[in-house]
């Protein structure tokens, strides 16, 4: 059983800075927002990560768990979860990665399934294969490649990733624009992860992963025939339910979300109909 992303990610915040010590540039720790202070006076341990993009970063971990939370520029305001860049990139990782490397004490490792008494180099030695990634980004793009897919385009083209939902609107939309630009011309290969969040379009997508003919039927539907890719009951679901624990587990919420690897050897995430394919195109690398 995959773990979480959040329990995942503790294993790139296991050095850190105890609240009120200078991290990052130099920046001194503000102070603790009241929703953390509460976790906190429950036994919480809550490190600061910083400022980034106007907003204070915070790392909490209670009862084996950690969250990622943002407080809004006014101060009035916290998001829980992730933040990315503007190129997709996961600003968190960055974030945990320079406090990890200014500080020179251990952060209780409270998320990972261990013992009290084991250390964390005793736990690599035990499960080797749990930290062969350098990044909670690498561990997702691992997920994502073996997750259940159906390829359009040729072989050996680049390859980008797309979570798609048989009836988002956005997905055809997206879809559309990748066929005649792209995958007729033989850029890109597109590997659409189907999904569904309703009975109907779960049974659609399992049908799309069972069907030899998937592409064919896939564009026939888009097309407006709307009989070539049926709702079947009879269908395997455990493929798209595989799919679906997948995006949970990173917490993506929308359709299409496509993620690829860049040029530059980093994952990228792109969420929803990408307003310019073109540079996505030009961030893959040469197949």
């Amino acid at each position: 059983m995959r773990r979480s992303f959040f329990i995942f990610m503790l294993s790139f915040a296991v050095f850190a800075l105890p609240v009120g010590h200078k991290a990052m540039a130099q920046e001194v720790a503000p102070e603790m927002p009241e929703a953390l202070q509460a976790l906190a006076d429950r036994g919480a341990q809550s490190r600061y990560l910083g400022t980034k993009h106007g907003m204070q970063g915070w790392v909490s971990i209670f009862k084996g768990q950690e969250q990622y939370y943002y407080v809004t520029p006014d101060g009035k305001g916290f998001v829980m979860g992730l933040l990315f860049d503007q190129d997709g990139s996961m600003a968190t990782v960055e974030q945990v990665r320079a406090l990890q490397s200014k500080s020179d004490d251990v952060l209780d490792i409270l998320a990972i399934d261990q013992e009290p008494e084991e250390s964390l180099q005793a736990l690599k030695n035990k499960t080797p294969d749990e930290f062969a990634y350098k990044s909670p980004a690498e561990r997702m793009f691992a997920d994502v490649e073996n997750s259940n897919w159906v390829s359009f385009g040729a072989k050996d083209a680049p390859v980008v990733y797309s979570f798609m939902d048989p009836q988002c609107p956005h997905c055809h939309a997206f879809m559309q624009d990748l066929r005649a630009g792209y995958i007729d011309k033989g850029l890109v290969q597109v590997r659409m992860i189907p999904v569904g969040f309703t009975e109907e379009t779960l049974s659609q997508a399992a049908f799309l992963l069972a069907a030899p003919d998937s592409k064919e039927r896939w564009f026939q539907y888009l097309d407006g025939d709307a009989d070539a890719v049926p709702a079947k009951t009879t269908t395997n679901t455990q493929g798209v339910q595989k799919n679906l624990s997948l995006m949970q587990a990173w917490k993506f919420d929308v359709t299409p979300i496509t993620v690829y690897r860049g040029k530059d050897g980093k994952v990228k995430l792109v969420r929803g109909r990408a307003g310019d394919m073109n540079k996505v195109l030009a961030d893959l690398p040469a197949s």
